[in-house]
C-alpha cells in the first residue's frame, strides 16, 4: 500500500510524462501543486487549457502561432528569400536568441529516423519543397541537429532541393565557445577543421 494519495500519484505520474522530468521532480512538483494556493493552482490549470486552445502551428513555417501566420512569418523586415530549415520550434527560440538571423524558417516537426518508424512523408518536407518551389527563396539554410538523424536529414534535404537550383547551405559544427580542445569528442574536433576559416 502506498503512503501517497492516488490523486498525488497520478498528478505526478502526469508530470513524469513530461520531457525532462524524472521521478524525484515529478513528485515535488506534485507536492508543490499540493501545497500551492488553489488561485495559482487554477491560473496554471487555465493556461494550459488556453495555451492548447489559442496556439497551433503557423500554416506557412509550422513554427507556433496564435493567428494563422507566426509573429516571424508576420514580421514585414524579416528577408523572405532566406529560409532557415530547423527539426522543432524549440530551434527557432535558439537561432532567435543569437540575433544573427533575419530571414524565415520552415519547421520539419521532427528528423528522419528509421529506427523509430520517421521517414521523409512524416516531415514536413513536402511543403518545404513546395514554399521554396512557389516563392523566390535565394537560399535554404539546414539548421537540424549535428546528430546521425540530423545529417541524414540534411543529405536527405540537400538531394530534394538540388534540383530547385538554389543555395542550399548548412550550419557550420565545431568547438562550442569557451570550450576546451582536450575534452571535445573525435566527431566534434573534425567537424571544427572542416568548418574552420581565414582569420
Amino acid at each position: 500500500m502506498s503512503l501517497v494519495p492516488g490523486a498525488v500519484e497520478r498528478l505526478a505520474a502526469e508530470f513524469g510524462r513530461l520531457p525532462g522530468i524524472g521521478p524525484k521532480t515529478a513528485q515535488r512538483l506534485s507536492f508543490h501543486c499540493l501545497r500551492a494556493p488553489r488561485e495559482n493552482i487554477a491560473r496554471l490549470s487555465a493556461a494550459l487549457i488556453e495555451m492548447r486552445d489559442l496556439v497551433r502551428p503557423c500554416t506557412r513555417c509550422f513554427f507556433i502561432a496564435e493567428g494563422e501566420l507566426c509573429a516571424v512569418c508576420s514580421n514585414p523586415r524579416r528577408d523572405p528569400n532566406l529560409l532557415c530549415v530547423v527539426e522543432d520550434a524549440l530551434d527557432v527560440l535558439a537561432i532567435e536568441r543569437s540575433g544573427e538571423f533575419t530571414g524565415l524558417y520552415h519547421v520539419l516537426e521532427g528528423a528522419i529516423s528509421p529506427i523509430d518508424g520517421v521517414g521523409p512523408e512524416q516531415l514536413r518536407i513536402a511543403e518545404l519543397v513546395e514554399r521554396v518551389r512557389a516563392n523566390d527563396v535565394r537560399e535554404v539554410i539546414i539548421a537540424t541537429d549535428p546528430d546521425v538523424e540530423g545529417e541524414a536529414t540534411a543529405f536527405y534535404l540537400g538531394e530534394r532541393l538540388a534540383p530547385l537550383e538554389i543555395t542550399v547551405t548548412r550550419l557550420a559544427h565545431g568547438l562550442p565557445a569557451g570550450a576546451d580542445l582536450e575534452y571535445a569528442d573525435e566527431l566534434t574536433v573534425a567537424r571544427a577543421f572542416s568548418g574552420r576559416r581565414a582569420l
